[in-house]
């Protein structure tokens, strides 16, 4: 089993910045992909950016390509959003998750989710 404890959302004006972490506890050792997702309302969860812990391959939705960064610190069992040059369009939950197939499929575990929103 792995748990996941996302952190770090919150409110934010429009061209600004905010940092996601993940924390991992468990069975990390058991999976290779961790991904960010978010849902805003009434529209369909979508992947944002996926990362191979085991090395350094990340992959972003072209909607935050060049503004996302995701990041991972092994030794804390951490991945880390870093979003830059905020957009209204990005307010959702977002989700963290593991152990998948890449970039976005199939992910089997799933944190509680953390909130993001971006005012004009």
């Amino acid at each position: 089993q792995v748990q996941l404890v996302e952190s770090g959302g919150g409110s934010v004006q429009a061209g600004g910045s905010l940092r996601l972490s993940c924390a991992a506890s468990g069975a990390t050792y058991s999976y290779n992909y961790m991904a960010w997702f978010r849902q805003a309302p009434e529209k369909e969860r979508e992947g944002v950016a996926a990362i191979y812990t085991r090395g350094a391959n990340t992959y972003y939705a072209d909607s935050v390509k060049g503004r996302f960064t995701i990041s991972q610190d092994n030794a804390k069992n951490t991945v880390y959003l870093q979003m830059n040059s905020l957009k209204p369009e990005d307010t959702a939950m977002y989700y963290c998750a593991a152990d998948g197939r890449w970039p976005f499929l199939s992910y089997n575990y799933w944190g509680q989710g953390t909130q993001v929103t971006v005012s004009s």
